[in-house]
């Protein structure tokens, strides 16, 4: 959490004697005690670090809705697994601090850390058989649900419980709409994931080879509902809010930090400039101008992140006196 930095400590201190109601008293208290920085992208070039751009990609998640049972029937025969007994992750921050945002994972092989099965391993073989969580009744649903991160699964008995993110098997994630494009399948433009679902429909036969491609696989825990209109917890450890939550790259946006995003909203196709929160991440969010942008629950969240995949820029608010990680250049 940002109020245990000391760069932080006294601003987040100073948060709850803002009246939130009091949109003037909000826009006096950041512009006060925070300076705005623009988020930009560097490279490396001849020795010399270099300005590589202040675009970058947004798109968008949401929390579905998955139907299921807590037994495998022929109605419900596709898994959502627990984290596997065998998976060992390692933590590098405490041999090299610089690596902070980094975990290994795999299993023991005798003395061995090895990597971990790939997503075609795990579905192919029965070697997690007794780790199943749930069962859900479409394989292209519960792909989705780990691209995702969480969710939520109806019982036939109406009864409805929430599904999150609790580890992966340590594989870099693949987009499949990519894989798509480039086997001449789907267009640029035909990649969201409305046209990806349809293509499945179609193409069953070439389903397992493409759902393949990403070798990463992500294991869930079951949580109780809890508050049905609020958002699932992120990475940051509170509740996400539809419309204002955002998953960046820990690595350069602190969680938790006030960033402003300006990109284009997927229904009404207008540019949409938005103070945001980052408070989750993912496992396709990569470098400083990358993001996802959280739209909330059920089928019309789902059209609006389906759809969003547009440039964007970013500036995060950084506290007065707080000096800017080396990859934000100051507005």
């Amino acid at each position: 959490m940002l109020a245990r930095r000391d760069a932080w400590r006294e601003v987040c201190a100073q948060t709850l004697t803002v009246d939130a109601r009091d949109g003037s008293a909000v826009r006096d208290f950041f512009s006060a005690r925070f300076d705005v920085y623009r988020v930009s992208s560097r490279q490396i070039e001849n020795g010399v670090e270099m300005d590589a751009g202040t675009s970058g990609l947004v798109t968008g998640y949401y929390e579905p809705l998955l139907r299921g049972s807590r037994v495998r029937t022929d109605k419900y025969p596709v898994p959502l697994y627990r984290v596997p007994d065998d998976l060992i992750v390692v933590d590098l921050s405490s041999v090299y601090p610089e690596l902070s945002n980094m975990r290994l994972r795999g299993k023991l092989q005798g003395r061995r850390l090895v990597p971990y099965a790939t997503r075609g391993e795990i579905t192919a073989s029965n070697t997690l058989a007794g780790q199943e969580l749930l069962w859900v009744d479409d394989s292209i649903d519960a792909f989705f649900l780990q691209i995702q991160g969480s969710g939520r699964v109806q019982f036939d008995d109406g009864n409805v419980v929430r599904v999150g993110y609790a580890d992966q098997n340590g594989h870099p994630y693949r987009s499949l709409g990519r894989w798509l494009i480039d086997q001449g399948q789907l267009t640029i433009d035909q990649a969201s994931m409305q046209d990806i679902k349809a293509w499945a429909q179609r193409n069953p036969a070439r389903l397992k080879e493409a759902l393949n491609h990403n070798s990463s696989f992500v294991f869930f825990r079951e949580l109780p509902l809890g508050n049905a209109t609020a958002g699932p917890v992120g990475a940051l450890g509170v509740s996400l809010t539809p419309g204002h939550s955002l998953a960046a790259d820990a690595r350069y946006i602190p969680l938790g930090a006030p960033v402003v995003l300006a990109t284009v909203d997927p229904e009404s196709q207008a540019p949409m400039v938005r103070p945001m929160m980052a408070q989750d991440t993912g496992g396709a969010i990569r470098g400083p101008l990358r993001f996802d942008f959280f739209w909330g629950f059920g089928a019309a969240a789902g059209e609006r992140a389906g759809r969003q995949k547009y440039e964007g820029q970013a500036w995060v608010l950084l506290p007065k006196g707080t000096t800017p990680e080396a990859l934000l250049a100051k507005r």
